[in-house]
């Protein structure tokens, strides 16, 4: 039973300890005066993809490949199909140009890239994960380029408040987040293989389904709480770019810091599939009418897919 309590206090701490971070990074890049968009585009999102990163990096170090590889794959079938698809039936998302331009064809070149990786040696080398971090880096720096150049800009609505945070606050915030980044981690990931053992379950499981799911809290919660508020600057761009983010960053830094092998077949033959074909109808339901809209029905085909991968996940 006390499994249960690790993964509980570990997904508590992550989404406590990334909310610190995101807080901390956005109060320290305002007052280093850069630009909105660059603190949307970097900040934000490296911060938001922390709690995977920690999750996947010590799930690497300690040996457990299924559960690194599995929640950067299980939580962007998640952002899609259950965030977006839940938050679309509060509340319909428009699909903007500037996205189904930019962010969802990146998102789907670096997730072939990653199938054709994991594919190829059924390994994640270090190399590779430095071309995905790189796909990133290139990635990010011509959406800001490009953001500046068509006058778009991000829809993150900052508070001022964090402008005129004391330093020492800040630094506070940083070392917060960062200890409870470092134990929720620990907590998550050892609960996690408890509760596979007990269950008499694959990790991979648990990871695509447990950890993925509590890693996109956050996400989940911010966009539900938006759409209940009927807020209009709900972004599916945000949601493409933090899909981006797992994985350039995510099984990038992993990859460069520990290869990722070892793991279950059925993260290549089943999951990445599943992964890139939630990512990749998008913009196809986009286009049929109504145009440019995720609206309710739309919405619950995403949440009904979303349920029968994790169906057959632990009975397919």
């Amino acid at each position: 039973m006390e499994h249960f309590f690790y993964v509980l206090g570990g997904l508590i701490l992550l989404v406590a300890g990334g909310e610190f971070l995101v807080k901390a990074s956005v109060s320290l890049s305002l007052k280093l005066r850069l630009s909105r968009i660059v603190i949307g585009m970097t900040v934000v999102s490296f911060a938001t993809s922390l709690p995977e990163l920690l999750v996947s990096l010590t799930a690497g170090l300690k040996g457990h490949p299924d559960i690194a590889l599995s929640n950067v794959v299980g939580s962007n079938i998640a952002n899609i199909a259950l965030v977006l698809g839940l938050t679309a039936l509060l509340m319909p998302i428009y699909v903007k140009k500037f996205t189904y331009r930019y962010n969802w064809p990146a998102m789907i070149l670096i997730s072939a890239l990653l199938i054709v990786f994991l594919y190829t040696g059924r390994t994640l080398t270090s190399l590779e994960g430095f071309l995905l971090f790189l796909f990133l880096v290139v990635f990010v720096v011509f959406i800001i380029r490009k953001s500046y150049k068509t006058g778009d800009v991000l829809e993150d609505d900052f508070d001022e408040v964090l402008l005129n945070t004391h330093p020492a606050k800040v630094m506070i915030w940083l070392a917060i987040g960062g200890l409870a980044l470092w134990g929720g981690s620990e907590l998550l990931v050892n609960g996690s293989v408890g509760i596979a053992r007990m269950l008499r379950v694959s990790e991979r499981i648990i990871g695509v389904s447990l950890i993925a799911l509590g890693t996109s809290v956050p996400e989940l919660a911010a966009s539900l709480i938006s759409a209940y508020r009927k807020e209009k600057d709900l972004s599916l761009g945000n949601l493409l770019g933090s899909n981006i983010f797992n994985i350039g960053s995510v099984l990038g830094i992993t990859a460069m810091i520990k290869p990722v092998s070892g793991f279950e077949d059925k993260l290549l033959d089943t999951d990445v599939i599943w992964m890139f074909i939630i990512s990749f109808i998008i913009v196809p339901l986009a286009l049929i009418r109504p145009k440019h809209i995720i609206n309710w029905w739309k919405a619950a085909l995403f949440v009904v897919l979303y349920l029968v991968f994790i169906y057959l996940s632990f009975f397919g």
